[in-house]
């Protein structure tokens, strides 16, 4: 358990909360690219922290993300014209691009020059792997951008749910990287199947395990962790293990394990304290990769359908999740529809941010406690001398990381499993690295 100042720390984003800030220090995936779907759309709102921001893609097709609202009188620019390559405000007509440089002010005389003499706050953009990404933090020199781990190259299909979601990111972030839970609750979308690997269908995903109580090792890394969930496979349980590995890369991303279709990846980004961006992504070979519409539909997440234009869902908690007893009594486990909806119940059950000083944690619960130690072991080192998580050497490009499942002999150390060339001889330094690198082994 943590006490609850260390659960104020982990959790709090908003204004000068040190987690916010360190988060700010990373490139931060603010909204889908379809949100701006073309030059001169209407612009999208976006809360990031805390704070209110409004995008909009330039009649050239550049995307600019600016302080939401106009530094005259201080009306919103979301209601503003999107037109001839600038965002107007409709009070005065004061006319921004993309830069936050002011092109047009109307309403002051020409002469005085006040247009050059008043800058909006603009944040710098970057586009890729399906999301238009800003940066917001207070350093002078942006840190590069650089393609996501579920983006390494151009041609692979990334289809993406978005959901916004009323808790805090910690609890959701521990969702993604708990994977004791999916033998529990999503039991009727993660069947057991004698099959040789994981496997994806229509309407549920097969896994070849039964066991419902996985051996959790962890190890961490400078960028976060990898951990193992070690199971029983349906066959040969004698000399094989079932092994699924998660990379969490710190702060917003579970690299969680694939199936023998497509890849799946969560992002996670704070909209404040108590309100969450919550991203779920398959990707990988477009010959067999699920389509965006498809995932959304499998997912039970698709806009118009599952959730409005703001991506709000239908199934929430003044209507306990559209949750189905009927369908629970015929056996369905948690009578909720769509894997990401059964989450959401559980996290935001804990309201909006759980008390973490009064659980009962277990075995299962390890990678849980290691995200939770690195991430105020990271918030430490950033108060004392600005170290940021991620962006110290020796530095893995996110591109090369990746997760894992299968089927292994019980020989083989599941620490190089799924791992590129770059990160296996990141691993073996590892091995020989400081003691806050040692490897955490739950209990047999």
């Amino acid at each position: 358990m943590l006490t609850r100042e260390e659960n104020q720390l982990l959790c709090r984003v908003e204004g000068d909360a040190l987690m916010g800030q360190l988060m700010r220090c990373h490139w931060v995936p603010a909204l889908l690219s379809e949100q701006l779907s073309a030059p001169d759309c209407d612009p999208v709102r976006i809360r990031l922290f805390g704070e209110d921001m409004v995008a909009f893609r330039d009649s050239k097709g550049r995307i600019g993300v600016l302080s939401e609202y106009c530094p005259h009188r201080r009306a919103s620019l979301f209601f503003g014209r999107n037109e001839e390559c600038g965002l107007r405000c409709l009070y005065h007509g004061w006319k921004f691009d993309v830069d936050g440089n002011i092109t047009e002010m109307p309403s002051e005389p020409q002469e005085s020059g006040f247009a050059n003499r008043v800058k909006h706050k603009a944040y710098p953009v970057q586009e890729g792997g399906g999301f238009v990404w800003v940066y917001m933090g207070a350093a002078l020199e942006v840190p590069a951008f650089e393609p996501p781990p579920w983006a390494p190259t151009s041609n692979v299909r990334v289809s993406i749910v978005r959901i916004h979601i009323a808790c805090n990111w910690a609890q959701i972030m521990e969702g993604q990287i708990d994977s004791a839970h999916s033998s529990s609750l999503h039991s009727s979308d993660m069947v057991p199947a004698r099959v040789d690997s994981a496997g994806a269908h229509d309407t549920l995903w097969t896994r070849p395990s039964t066991d419902t109580n996985p051996r959790i090792q962890v190890q961490a890394t400078n960028y976060g962790m990898r951990y193992a969930a070690i199971r029983r496979p349906i066959k040969n349980a004698q000399t094989q293990d079932y092994v699924r590995i998660t990379t969490f890369v710190a702060p917003f991303t579970a690299l969680i394990p694939p199936n023998s279709s497509y890849n799946v990846a969560s992002v996670i980004v704070p909209e404040d304290d108590t309100h969450s961006h919550f991203h779920f992504i398959a990707w990988g070979d477009p010959k067999t990769c699920i389509e965006p519409q498809a995932w959304r539909k499998f997912c039970a997440a698709s806009v118009g359908t599952d959730l409005d234009q703001h991506f709000n869902p239908v199934r929430r908690a003044s209507n306990n999740y559209q949750q189905d007893r009927q369908a629970m009594r015929e056996g369905n486990f948690t009578g909720i529809a769509g894997i990401p909806n059964q989450d959401i119940a559980m996290w935001e059950s804990m309201g909006p941010i759980s008390d973490r000083s009064s659980e009962r944690l277990g075995a299962s619960d390890i990678a849980v406690v290691e995200f939770r130690r690195i991430m105020l072991a990271a918030l430490d080192r950033f108060a004392q001398d600005q170290s940021i998580i991620g962006q110290v050497e020796p530095r893995l490009p996110r591109d090369k990381l990746r997760s894992y499942q299968g089927i292994i002999d019980k020989a083989v150390d599941w620490r190089m499993l799924g791992a590129s060339g770059e990160e296996q001889a990141y691993i073996k330094n590892l091995k020989a690295d400081s003691p806050d690198r040692t490897i955490i082994v739950a209990a047999e």
